[in-house]
C-alpha cells in the first residue's frame, strides 16, 4: 500500500486478515479541539490497545509525552505480536488525533507496514459497523521486533535551535493561530506563549475535513500556501511541532500525504520551547 492511510472499508475487507494487527492509540487528554466524550468505550473487533502516556512514553525523561526509550518499544510491540511482516493499523476515539503520534512512533523506530485508520473510530461508528466492549489484552504469540531509533527522525531544541535561520529546514506549528500568536494563553503552567521564531503556523485542524484528512489536492495546496517554496523531493526538512508532540503528528502525516519525504518531529515541542527562558520566542 503506497499510502500511510487506511480505509475503513478496507479495514472492514481485512479484519480476518491474519497479518492484521489492529490498535487503538486513543488518549485520555485531548488538546486543541472539542473531545468526542462516549457514554460507553468501545472498539473495533479484534483491536489492541496502547498507553501513549505510559507504555509509549520515557516517563522519567523531563518532556511532556518523550518518545518511549527503544526497550520500552520493544517490550511494547513484542506483547502485540508484531513482526516484521504484520500489517499495522493504527485508530483513535476522536477521528485522527493521536493514532499518527503511534504511527510516526511505529516508523521511527523501524517498523514500515504502519498505517493510519482514516477517521477512525467515529468515522467506523458513522457507518454502522460492529464494535465490542473490551480490547484483546495481549497476542497468542509474542513478536519479535527490536526497536531501533532513527534518530534523524525526532529532534531536540538544540537541533532546531541550531537552524533557526537555516533556509533549507522549516519549523510548522499545529497549534492554534491564537496560540501561535500569544493571543491565547498556553494550556500547561510555566510555558511562554508565543512561537519559535521564523515558525510556520498550520494549525492541525486545517488539514482535516470532518473526521478526516482533507483530499491530498488540498493538503498539497496547504503546504504550497505556507509562505515558503516547499517543493517535494527538493531537499528542504520540515520538523514538525505543536504543544508537546501529539498533534505535530498530524501535520506530519499530512505532509507526507502531500509528498514531503524529509520530515522530522520535534518531539519536546512547544511544552519544551516555551518554559525554557534561554530559547528565543517571537
Amino acid at each position: 500500500m503506497a499510502s500511510p492511510l487506511v480505509t475503513t472499508d478496507w479495514l472492514q475487507e481485512n479484519l480476518d486478515n491474519e497479518r492484521l494487527v489492529l490498535i487503538d492509540a486513543s488518549m485520555a487528554t485531548v488538546i486543541g479541539k472539542e473531545p468526542i466524550v462516549y457514554d460507553h468505550p468501545v472498539w473495533i473487533p479484534g483491536s489492541f490497545q496502547i498507553d501513549l502516556e505510559g507504555t509509549l512514553c520515557n516517563t522519567e525523561s523531563s518532556q511532556l509525552h518523550a518518545f518511549p526509550t527503544e526497550e520500552q518499544f520493544t517490550q511494547e510491540v513484542r506483547r502485540l505480536g508484531i513482526t516484521p511482516e504484520r500489517l499495522v493499523v493504527l485508530y483513535d476515539n476522536q477521528g485522527i488525533y493521536s493514532a499518527p503520534r503511534a504511527w510516526w512512533i511505529l516508523r521511527s523506530m523501524g517498523l514500515e507496514q504502519v498505517f493510519v485508520l482514516d477517521g477512525g473510530l467515529p468515522q467506523w461508528l458513522a457507518e454502522g459497523r460492529e464494535t465490542v466492549s473490551a480490547p484483546i489484552n495481549s497476542a497468542a504469540s509474542a513478536g519479535n521486533v527490536a526497536g531501533r531509533l532513527d534518530r534523524g527522525r525526532v529532534r531536540d531544541s538544540a537541533f532546531v535551535l541550531q537552524h533557526l535561520d537555516d533556509e533549507r529546514v522549516s519549523v510548522i506549528d499545529a497549534r492554534s493561530r491564537a496560540r501561535f500568536l500569544a493571543q491565547a494563553p498556553e494550556p500547561r503552567p510555566g510555558v511562554r506563549g508565543g512561537h519559535i521564531p521564523n515558525s510556520l503556523s498550520l494549525p492541525f485542524t486545517e488539514v482535516l475535513d470532518g473526521y478526516r484528512f482533507k483530499p491530498v489536492s488540498e493538503l498539497e495546496a496547504k503546504f504550497r500556501h505556507l509562505g515558503t517554496n516547499l517543493q517535494p523531493g527538493d531537499g528542504h526538512q520540515l520538523v514538525f511541532s505543536c504543544g508537546s508532540g501529539i498533534t505535530a503528528c498530524i501535520i506530519l502525516l499530512a505532509a507526507e500525504l502531500a509528498g514531503y519525504d524529509q520530515l522530522s518531529l520535534y518531539d519536546g515541542s512547544w511544552a519544551d520551547w516555551g518554559s525554557d527562558d534561554s530559547l528565543p520566542v517571537a
